[in-house]
């Protein structure tokens, strides 16, 4: 879609996973912005107006973490998730992976075309599983070594990795969670899923029951790992907005589900 340069619209411009963001989003005209220089194309709508992508922003803009907008409502988030993720696509695939040739967008549908071989690329979406395990009234959560606090404590969250070539996402949630704590689940409920823009995964939830096994921790990736009793006070948990915490307030309710029904009984 074209864009009329003199239309008064809202702006996403991106470096990596952060955005520019003073109280919401850039309002006004490209000139005002100093962005009509840059490549744009229209990836939604914002609060009734036209949303832009403006690719190639200058570095001196001050950036914050897309992260620190968690809280937003699905729907405004989501549509700045599309436009960070299209903007890595746009910034990865200049040339064509076939030939080499420069790339160009199209217009007929979000990819872009080798102007040597006509190769044509769409955005890639990595999919990853992500699992609350719990067993009877406790839940399984891990501190990962990015979020390793050496003077104890750091966020506790849920068990993630990325699916691989050939494997369906059952699959994966039970190999993941073998692999970095030697536990293994049954009873695999799928829960939902949420697009994660660093870079560009899509996060697939699932809750999942203890199996067999004690735990045996991939230490390259998980610094700790632990049954923590659901009636008791948690360690510090995922930000809100993640479907991380989503999962662990989900197998609290179920817990809560599963005592009430023991003792009406």
């Amino acid at each position: 879609m074209s864009l009329q340069q003199e239309s008064r619209s809202y702006w996403l411009l991106v470096q990596g996973s952060n955005i520019v963001w003073q109280a919401g989003l850039p309002f006004g005209i490209a000139a005002e912005l100093g962005v009509q220089a840059c490549q744009k194309m229209r990836v939604g709508t914002w609060h009734g107006a036209p949303l832009w992508l403006a690719v190639g922003a200058e570095s001196e803009r001050e950036f914050v973490s897309l992260r620190s907008l968690l809280p937003l409502n699905d729907e405004d988030y989501y549509a700045l998730t599309r436009g960070v993720e299209i903007h890595h696509f746009l910034q990865t695939h200049r040339f064509c992976g076939k030939c080499g040739g420069a790339s160009r967008l199209v217009e007929d549908e979000l990819a872009v075309q080798c102007s040597a071989c006509g190769y044509r690329a769409y955005p890639v979406i990595c999919p990853s599983i992500i699992v609350a395990v719990r067993r009877d009234g406790e839940i399984l959560l891990a501190n990962h070594r990015r979020h390793y606090n050496p003077n104890g404590g750091g966020m506790y969250t849920t068990l993630a990795g990325f699916v691989e070539v050939g494997e369906t996402f059952e699959q994966a949630v039970a190999r993941e969670v073998f692999e970095e704590t030697g536990i293994r689940v049954k009873n695999l409920q799928y829960f939902g899923s949420q697009p994660w823009p660093f870079p560009n995964s899509q996060m697939v939830g699932f809750l999942a029951e203890y199996d067999s096994g004690e735990i045996h921790l991939q230490e390259s990736e998980i610094a700790d790992a632990r049954w923590f009793a659901l009636d008791a006070p948690l360690p510090e948990l995922p930000p809100t907005g993640t479907i991380a915490l989503e999962l662990i307030k989900a197998t609290i309710e179920l817990y809560a589900k599963e005592k009430e029904k023991q003792c009406q009984n």
